[in-house]
């Protein structure tokens, strides 16, 4: 299996900044793509940001241009740097990673951000 670990979230000021990180555990062999997804309160899990094992990342026109995804295959982790914070980006994001090993995705346990003047 694999275990994926967020960290990094937080309460903030709209206009700042915030950087999230995952870490992946376990079965790493075979991750393909990994991304965030969020789901603010009373709402669907929406897409974020993914990026694959080597290619292009895709954003959700919502953080075009505030949002930056990366990756570290290395240390097996992928970053997500928010910048420019909106309240409408307060929510519980999760980080995920698709295993080519088992043919399905696995879920972090979510970390909290919060916009709010």
């Amino acid at each position: 299996q694999v275990q994926l670990v967020e960290s990094g979230g937080g309460l903030v000021q709209p206009g700042q900044s915030l950087t999230l990180s995952c870490s992946a555990s376990g079965t790493v062999f075979g991750i393909s793509v990994m991304g965030w997804y969020r789901q603010a309160p009373g709402k669907q899990r929406d897409f974020v940001a993914r990026i694959p094992n080597g290619g292009s990342t895709i954003y959700a026109d919502s953080v075009k241009g505030r949002f930056t995804i990366s990756r570290d295959n290395a240390k097996n982790t992928v970053t997500l740097q928010m910048n420019s914070l909106k309240p409408e980006d307060t929510a519980v994001y999760f980080c995920y990673a698709w295993s080519l090993r088992f043919a399905k995705p696995f879920w972090g346990q979510g970390t909290q951000v919060t916009v709010s003047s």
